[in-house]
């Protein structure tokens, strides 16, 4: 495997001791720490990014073809499936 090319990352002096206090009490080094925060950081902005182009592209959906369900619709639905009932969602309609 090829080695990973280096990053250089600056941090104040206060973010710095408290990643190196952190990767003491884990028993982790510091660069342990802060590859595993870039690591979650992306991988939670990636799914937040998924879900923003899913709303633009429902939104798009709506705009051309203007089927939807209501609020009270998915409330309902909503509430069988928090009652742990099997319930198929609600038919879109305009």
């Amino acid at each position: 495997m090829a080695p990973s090319p280096t990053t250089s990352l600056k941090l104040d002096a206060t973010t710095k001791e408290r990643v190196r206090r952190l990767a003491a009490s884990r028993r982790r080094t510091s660069h342990w720490i802060m590859r595993e925060a870039v690591e979650q950081y992306v991988e939670r902005e990636e799914k937040r990014e998924g879900l923003r182009q899913d709303a633009l592209a429902a939104w798009e959906h709506y705009q051309n073809t203007g089927l939807h369900v209501t609020g009270s619709e998915a409330d309902a639905w909503l509430k069988k499936l928090e009652a742990g009932k099997r319930a198929a969602p609600p038919q879109c309609h305009e």
